[in-house]
């Protein structure tokens, strides 16, 4: 008699890598797409709906017809951009670095982040980084095989609980405390964002110093993206932390033309740090996108090199914008946060008698004909986040007032 064979056999292994199951679809995506859809005014995704100044334009027009860039440019970025950057850490902030050895370009500010973690941890190691975050570092430490650990960024009222003063009069703070509780004998390194993305918080010196004190007494590598470093309001000052005491050798930074200049198409991102550091990120971004960008590095280099007058024009210009877009939300109920840095505007959806920033958003464009974002997607804790949801003030006063007309027809009558 023939032995019996069991019919059923192992399920097939998913496709995808598990250390990237839990990441679906970006929200962006998503919400861009019902933005799309139902014709909606789209302030989600962070891009500006004009380009930034013409002659930067142009000097990327003219590398191009001159030959600069079309082919593969040097693995660190054109000496042009890296003497450019040196120049501008050291006329800002007082930094000075060596652009053979302590700078790298990449493509935009997301493949710094990701180099740096794929080049910096290893296995199991832990990463605590301020909640909510930008998605994509919470799969890149993924993709690196660390561990993270969120910090909570948690609400605190200058103005009474659910203000909704147009100026903002509320914001997210970082408890100190729950910082230093969060280092462990595990932990590899600390990421920092600010001015912070979604919550336009701007950490202070006391903050910062706080930080620093931390990083060096546990011996921990920081990487710190600073994106917005041009886009910091009222009486906020943005101070990077490789300037504090122990920082210089232990912190890699992170920047971005994107932001500055209004072209985040062109995908210019830079890293500065401690040789070692940069090798370290380096040798993993080499094998990400090699060299991209060659022709807009040369614009960009022009870019950095702009007068003071057109930083100060262009943050008046985002300043006037958030104002608009404040105003706006609190007018029609939303309890509004106050951005010191950024181009978003959090909101708390709870004076509207909501508490599901989701399923509030993916009404939103039927009810008001707006798109926006739930910040609960930037939260391990995501009842922390869920009633809080984000705008982009960077787009044309016009689309702006249109924004806010809808949503005080929508939720104010």
């Amino acid at each position: 008699m023939a032995a019996m064979t069991s019919s059923s056999s192992p399920a097939p292994r998913p496709a995808l890598n598990r250390r990237l199951a839990e990441f679906g679809t970006t929200i962006f995506a998503e919400m861009s797409a019902l933005a799309l859809r139902t014709g909606s005014i789209n302030l989600g995704q962070g891009f500006p709906d004009t380009d930034g100044p013409e002659e930067i334009r142009e000097a990327a027009v003219r590398a191009l017809r001159d030959g600069r860039g079309n082919q593969y440019p040097p693995g660190p970025g054109v000496p042009e951009l890296r003497a450019a950057i040196v120049d501008h850490q050291r006329r800002r902030y007082g930094l000075t670095f060596d652009q053979d050895t302590e700078v790298l370009v990449t493509a935009g500010a997301t493949e710094a982040i990701a180099a740096a973690l794929l080049g910096l941890l290893e296995p199991g190691d832990e990463v605590v980084a301020l909640e909510p975050y930008y998605d994509s570092y919470a799969a890149c430490i993924a993709m690196a095989g660390g561990t993270r650990v969120p910090v909570t960024l948690r609400p605190s009222d200058e103005q009474g609980e659910g203000s909704g003063a147009a100026d903002g009069g509320r914001r997210f703070r970082l408890d100190l405390d729950e910082l230093r509780d969060a280092v462990t004998d595990r932990t590899r390194l600390l990421l920092i964002n600010t001015p912070h993305n979604p919550t336009g918080t701007v950490l202070t010196r006391q903050e910062l110093a706080a930080i620093a004190e931390l990083a060096v007494e546990r011996d921990l590598l920081v990487v710190t993206d600073e994106v917005y470093e041009h886009l910091v309001f009222d009486d906020a000052e943005h101070l990077p932390l490789a300037s504090f005491p122990g920082m210089r050798e232990r912190t890699v930074t992170i920047g971005s033309a994107g932001k500055t200049f209004s072209f985040t198409g062109w995908k210019v991102g830079w890293v500065t740090a401690a040789p070692a550091l940069v090798t370290a990120v380096r040798s993993a971004k080499q094998y990400l996108t090699y060299v991209a960008s060659g022709p807009f590095q040369y614009a960009v280099a022009e870019a950095l090199a702009l007068p003071d007058s057109y930083f100060d024009a262009f943050r008046a210009d985002m300043l006037a914008k958030r104002d608009l877009l404040s105003a706006g939300l609190a007018d029609a109920g939303f309890g509004v946060f106050r951005t010191a840095g950024t181009y978003f505007v959090t909101t708390d959806i709870r004076p509207l008698g909501e508490r599901d920033g989701f399923a509030f958003c993916r009404a939103l464009p039927e009810r008001a004909g707006v798109v926006a974002i739930p910040n609960a997607v930037f939260y391990d804790h995501r009842e922390a986040g869920a009633p809080f949801v984000r705008f982009a003030f960077c787009k044309r006063i016009e689309v702006l007032t249109d924004a806010t007309e809808r949503l005080r027809k929508a939720f104010a009558g």
